[in-house]
């Protein structure tokens, strides 16, 4: 499998031990998580043309995902 771009693993690399505690002990987090990875797969998917959508549609997923980490960082940086 590829490198899937904007894991939060790489893009927070200083809380990568931290996302995997709250991912153990916090039910919200874990689900925050599930929604990010899941929405950024199918932006990756778009984007390289795998699974391609209209342009609104994926603005729309890019928005929902950066709505998502924005809400992770801040239970990250508590």
């Amino acid at each position: 499998m590829s490198h899937t771009p904007h894991q939060l693993a790489a893009d927070f690399p200083d809380y990568a031990g931290k996302i995997h505690e709250l991912r153990q002990s916090d039910a919200h987090f874990a689900h925050l998580v599930s929604q990010y990875d899941a929405v950024n797969e199918i932006v990756h998917k778009a984007e390289t043309n795998i699974a391609p959508m209209d342009d609104l549609d994926l603005e729309e997923k890019r928005k929902e995902r950066v709505r998502l980490k924005d809400e992770i960082y801040a239970l990250l940086s508590r």
